[in-house]
C-alpha cells in the first residue's frame, strides 16, 4: 500500500525514479528534509493551510494535498498566515475567481512579514490561460501554480517551489492518466469521498468544467473497490463516490461496468453503512440504476438530479440533451420506484435568451417534481464557453425572476421535509455543534446535564440536531425527529447502533 512507504528507506542519493507514484514518494522525502531543515533553522515545526473552494471533487483533492503536506512534515492549520498557502480554486462562476484574488492581497501582506512563506495556486482556476497571465504579471508573491491534471505531482512541484526563487507554472492541458495511490488527510475519520472518474464529456454551453477537468477518465472499479475495503478498514461507515456524471461511469474503459454495476460490487464491501454518489446527469440516469437504488440497503434515499432549466428551449441553449417532459416522465419514475426517495437539484436563472415564460415553465417542474431542497443560482456569464456569447438577460429581471423561483423552492421543499416529522429515523452522528444556538436547542429540548449538541444526517440528506454526547460523533443512531425548522429537524436519540 503506497500510502504507508517509509520515507526513511528511500535512497535520495539515486536519481528520482520515473515511474509512479513512486516519483512522488521520491519527492515527499526530499521535502520532508527540506522542511526538518528549515524547522530546525527557525526554532519551530513549518505550518500548511490548505483552502478549498467549490466542490465535492475540490474537497477530495484537498485531502490528498493535506496528506502529502502532512507526511513530509507539515504542521495542517486553519490560519492562513502559515508557512505554506494552498488555495484549490473553483472556476464555476467568476465570483468565485474574484474571491481567490482578494484572498491573495491578504497573504500577500503576509508574505512581507514572513518572506520564506510558500503560496501555490491549484485547481480549475489556474486551468484558464488568462489566469495564469493574471497571476504572472499582478501577483508575482505566488511561488507555485499547477492544475487539475497533474495535481498527483505535488510533492515533486512542492519540493521545487521551494528550492527555485521564482513561480514555478506546471498546468497541463490535458492527461489520460490517473495516480490515486497517494497519502491523504480525511476531514472526517467515518465518511470519505471516493473518486471513480474525472472530468466530463458534456459541454453544458454554461460550464467551464470540460475545459478545466478535462474529458471523462474513469478509475478501475477494482482500483475503487480496493481503495473503499482500506477505508472502512480505517473505520470509514459511508462513502460518496464523487464524479461530474457518475451515471457514464465507466464508458472509456475497456470491459468497463456500468455505474449500477460499480454500486452493486461497492454494496458488498462488509462493514461499509452507507453509500452515496454525485452528480447523476439526468440524460445517463438509466432504469438500471433506478432498480439497483430501490433494492439496496446501503445507498442513501437521496438522489441529486440537476435539472438547471424547466424550459425546453433553454435546455436545449444549454445543450442538456433532455426536454422538460422527459425530465418530467424521469423524476415520476423514480418517485413510483423509490417513493422514500429524497431529489435535490440545481436550477439557473437568468441563462442567456430566458424569458418570464421560461422561467415559469422551471417553477411548473418545481411544483410538478417537489424537491426537498434546490441550489438555485443566478447565472454567470463564464468566458470561454459558448453561452458568454449569446445574448444576456437584463440584470434587474434576472433577480426578479430569481427571486419567484427561490419562493417557489422554498415553500415546496419546507413541505416536503416537513413530512417526516415524529418519525424515527437513522441518521450518522457527523460533528459537535458549536454554533450560536446551540444551547437554546440544548434548553428547547431538555438535554441533560452532561449532553451536547450533535449534528447527524438522515439518509436523505436532511440535518438533525439533537442531545448526546462527544463520542457519539461517527456513528448510526436512531433519532426521533421532534420538530422540523424549515429544512432542518431538532430531535432525541432513541438508540444508537
Amino acid at each position: 500500500m503506497y500510502d504507508f512507504i517509509d520515507l526513511d528507506r528511500i535512497d535520495l542519493s539515486a536519481e528520482a525514479p520515473s515511474k509512479e507514484p513512486e516519483r512522488q514518494y521520491y519527492f515527499m522525502a526530499k521535502l520532508r528534509e527540506f522542511v526538518a531543515r528549515e524547522g530546525n533553522r527557525l526554532g519551530r515545526k513549518l505550518t500548511a493551510c490548505v483552502v478549498t473552494f467549490g466542490c465535492q471533487m475540490n474537497a477530495k483533492d484537498s485531502e490528498k494535498l493535506s496528506g502529502i503536506l502532512k507526511k513530509t512534515g507539515y504542521v495542517l492549520t486553519d490560519d492562513e498566515n502559515a508557512d505554506f498557502v494552498i488555495y484549490n480554486t473553483c472556476t464555476v462562476r467568476d465570483n468565485a475567481n474574484q474571491k481567490v484574488y482578494g484572498r491573495l492581497g491578504v497573504l500577500n501582506g503576509y508574505k512581507k512579514k514572513n518572506p520564506a512563506m510558500k503560496i501555490a495556486l491549484c485547481g480549475c482556476m489556474t486551468q484558464e490561460k488568462t489566469v495564469i497571465e493574471k497571476l504572472r504579471e499582478s501577483y508575482p508573491f505566488v511561488d507555485l501554480v499547477f492544475g487539475t491534471h497533474n495535481l498527483f505531482t505535488f510533492a515533486e512541484l512542492a519540493y521545487r517551489a521551494n528550492q527555485e526563487k521564482k513561480m514555478v507554472v506546471d498546468v497541463w492541458e490535458g492527461t489520460d492518466r490517473i495516480v490515486e495511490d497517494l497519502p491523504s488527510e480525511r476531514k472526517y475519520p467515518f465518511k470519505s469521498g471516493v473518486n471513480i472518474m474525472f472530468g466530463c464529456n458534456n459541454f453544458c454551453s454554461y460550464c467551464i468544467v470540460p475545459y478545466v477537468r478535462g474529458r471523462e477518465r474513469s478509475r478501475d472499479a477494482k482500483e475503487i473497490l480496493r481503495e473503499i475495503e482500506r477505508l472502512v478498514e480505517d473505520g470509514v461507515v459511508e462513502v460518496m463516490l464523487l464524479g461530474q456524471n457518475v451515471n457514464s461511469y465507466g464508458k472509456n474503459l475497456e470491459n468497463g461496468i456500468s455505474f449500477a454495476q460499480l454500486l452493486r460490487e461497492v454494496e458488498k464491501i462488509e462493514g461499509l453503512k452507507r453509500i452515496r454518489f454525485m452528480t447523476s446527469h439526468p440524460k445517463d440516469l438509466s432504469d438500471e440504476l433506478i432498480q439497483v437504488m430501490k433494492e439496496s440497503k446501503k445507498i442513501c434515499r437521496h438522489l441529486h438530479l440537476p435539472l438547471q432549466s424547466g424550459s425546453t428551449k433553454i435546455l436545449q441553449a444549454m445543450n442538456r440533451r433532455y426536454t422538460k417532459e422527459q425530465y418530467l416522465a424521469l423524476a415520476e419514475k423514480i418517485r413510483q420506484e423509490i417513493p422514500d426517495v429524497a431529489l435535490t437539484t440545481d436550477i439557473i436563472v437568468g441563462f442567456p435568451g430566458e424569458t418570464r415564460e421560461d422561467v415559469q415553465d422551471t417553477i411548473d417542474v418545481i411544483q410538478k417534481v417537489r424537491y426537498d431542497n434546490a441550489f438555485t443560482f443566478i447565472y454567470s456569464k463564464r468566458t470561454g464557453t459558448p453561452a458568454a456569447a449569446m445574448e444576456q438577460v437584463p440584470e434587474d429581471q434576472v433577480h426578479e425572476e430569481f427571486d419567484k423561483v427561490l419562493k417557489c423552492v422554498q415553500d415546496t421543499a419546507r413541505m416536503r421535509v416537513k413530512r417526516y416529522e415524529g418519525q424515527v429515523m437513522e441518521a450518522l452522528v457527523e460533528e459537535i455543534n458549536e454554533g450560536s444556538n446551540s444551547a437554546e436547542a440544548l434548553r428547547e429540548l431538555n438535554a441533560g446535564p452532561d449532553e451536547i449538541l450533535l449534528t447527524g444526517r438522515l439518509s436523505n440528506n436532511t440535518i438533525v440536531h439533537f442531545p448526546g454526547r462527544a463520542d457519539q460523533v461517527g456513528t448510526l443512531v436512531m433519532v426521533k425527529l421532534e420538530e422540523c425548522r424549515g429544512f432542518y429537524y431538532l430531535g432525541r436519540i432513541v438508540s444508537g447502533k
